[in-house]
């Protein structure tokens, strides 16, 4: 499974590079704080699938990394193969990007 580090996907921001973020955590987790992509929580993501772009980069994050995992090994089977996970999830972005984000 592919990785990129919330250095990566800071960069990518930065660059307004054109890709997808998608966050799996439930929604009053994404409500705590996000990193401003489109929440479909894990337990409905092949019912919303059809929200997620095949033309272009995914990256899947949640809270550290394992649901976006799951997510991604979900979508692998229904033939998406531009995903790739956010290693550590928005824990890693509190350590490592942004110290002032609220998580819980």
């Amino acid at each position: 499974m592919k990785e990129v580090s919330v250095q990566e996907l800071k960069s990518k921001i930065d660059n307004n590079e054109d890709f997808q973020l998608i966050d799996v955590r439930e929604s009053f987790e994404y409500e705590v704080s996000n990193l401003e992509g489109l929440n479909i929580p894990l337990s409905g993501i092949l019912i919303e699938s059809d929200k997620i772009a095949k033309d272009k980069p995914v990256i899947v994050q949640c809270r550290s990394g394992k649901r976006s995992a799951q997510a991604i090994m979900l979508l692998e089977q229904q033939g998406f193969d531009n995903l790739a996970n956010l290693k550590g999830g928005i824990l890693a972005w509190k350590d490592e990007i942004d110290p002032e984000l609220d998580v819980y």
